[in-house]
């Protein structure tokens, strides 16, 4: 059974900081990309950012030069590491990784705001 566990979200003034990460369990963790995605509300859940298993990263535009995925495969546990944070990444994240299907972790909450 493929679990996601996300933490590290909370509240941040604009321009501050916040790192996430999940804990993967119940898969071989090093063979599969993982993901970042982000859902605010009353919009549709985006892709925010992938690390392949090679370790090959994808960013969406709104998040580039701001926004760091990193994997520690000794760990089970992808990191996503937020800089320069706006009012408009304030979301839901949530991790995702595919194998047969898709699996979710629960999300965790960011809020950026003054």
């Amino acid at each position: 059974q493929v679990q996601l566990v996300e933490s590290g979200g909370g509240l941040v003034q604009p321009g501050g900081s916040l790192r996430l990460s999940c804990a993967a369990s119940g898969l071989t963790f090093s063979r599969y990309a993982m993901r970042w995605y982000r859902q605010a509300p009353g919009k549709e859940r985006e892709l925010v950012a992938s690390v392949s298993s090679s370790e090959a990263t994808y960013y969406a535009d709104s998040v580039k030069g701001r926004f760091t995925i990193s994997r520690d495969n000794t760990k089970n546990t992808v990191y996503l590491q937020m800089n320069s944070l706006k009012q408009e990444d304030t979301a839901v994240y949530f991790c995702n990784t595919q194998l047969l299907k898709n699996y979710w972790g629960q999300g965790t909450q960011v809020t950026v705001s003054s």
